[in-house]
């Protein structure tokens, strides 16, 4: 070989090793509460704690799922959340890594070593970082937040493509809803609540109330995330239209005498929240399809040819990468599952 060869090969070799430092350098990323972490330049596993089925659907968005090393809760691990072992069915197997209170358990989330840590509880990212575990806070107070969330998720598995595909979904479903509302003139009085403690524990709510073209009774510029009312108030309401996040709250509403006066109970306008990865009432990556769910019932006839199903079907295949059945979306739509989900 001459010596011109051997200096362009070994120059190539020098290129190729810096290439390399370069991928495996750490990178740095800004959480949502503006902290700077550290995480691998390639994040192959993820760990989420607190509320972990809101967090697992937002890995789900950019359709990373598989990265999850951690199983649900014990609050979660009912039947209502079933979809989370068809999202990401190896979780179905893995440990839960926190607390019944939902603070991080330590000792399991360094044994698992993950790249990064998802949590929404401020004081558990502090703790986690300050045992050398690169932990991410993600807020969610305002609907827009979920696309932040998700853009941030983009960034930590170098899914930037797949983030914006989320974002332009949701703008994209958005701006349907609004346009066929556009001339819709009476809206329906409608509350999202638990009938067991007469909250409503769900600031999200007042927004997919209202942008699915109802009025929701408990909206009065409230900025806590909980809101209880006495069953006088409730009563001088009188909603149209209620909505429970549980096949069970709905029959307790339908027995309960003291509801029997109120319109929608006589009505039987009581509704179930679906519930895939997570309840579609509360935070959540299915944010969209709430909204599209509640304006087909709020308006019926506005909303008469949508194909629900059809909606849920291609929102859970683009963004999720999970394909079900017609009968799984149905089951999702009809509250969540109440046994094992059914197969594809």
């Amino acid at each position: 070989m001459s010596l011109q060869k051997l200096r362009r090969l070994t120059g190539l070799l020098l290129l190729l090793c810096l290439a390399l430092q370069a991928a495996a350098a750490p990178r740095v990323l800004e959480d949502m509460a503006g902290d700077q972490v550290a995480v691998p330049a390639r994040v192959e596993r993820v760990a989420t704690v607190g509320a972990v089925p809101v967090l697992n659907g937002l890995v789900f968005a950019v359709g990373e799922g598989r990265r999850i090393v951690n199983g649900l809760p014990e609050f979660a691990r009912k039947p209502r959340w079933g979809y989370q072992a068809v999202f990401a069915p190896h979780t179905a197997r893995l440990p839960s890594m926190q607390n019944a209170d939902r603070t991080p358990r330590l000792e399991a989330l360094l044994g698992a070593a993950p790249d990064a840590v998802l949590t929404m509880d401020r004081a558990s990212a502090d703790a986690l970082r300050r045992a050398g575990l690169p932990a991410l806070y993600l807020a969610w107070r305002q609907p827009e937040d979920v696309k932040t969330a998700v853009r941030l998720l983009g960034r930590l598995f170098d899914r930037p493509q797949a983030a914006e595909r989320y974002a332009e979904r949701f703008d994209r479903m958005l701006t349907g809803v609004a346009a066929r509302l556009r001339d819709v003139r009476t809206r329906p009085r409608v509350l999202y609540f638990s009938p067991k403690t007469l909250t409503q524990p769900h600031l999200v709510a007042e927004w997919w109330i209202g942008a699915a073209g109802g009025d929701s009774v408990t909206d009065d510029g409230r900025s806590l995330e909980s809101r209880s009312f006495t069953l006088e108030q409730l009563l001088a309401w009188d909603p149209e239209i209620l909505i429970v996040s549980g096949h069970d709250e709905a029959e307790a509403v339908r027995r309960e005498p003291r509801f029997a006066g109120i319109r929608a109970v006589r009505a039987g306008r009581i509704l179930v929240a679906p519930c895939g990865a997570h309840t579609w009432g509360n935070r959540t990556a299915e944010q969209p399809l709430t909204v599209l769910w509640a304006a087909k019932h709020f308006h019926p006839e506005t909303f008469g040819d949508v194909d629900l199903v059809a909606e849920t079907q291609a929102f859970y295949r683009d963004l999720f990468g999970t394909a079900l059945s017609a009968a799984q979306v149905r089951e999702i739509l009809d509250g969540g599952p109440q046994g094992v989900p059914t197969g594809n």
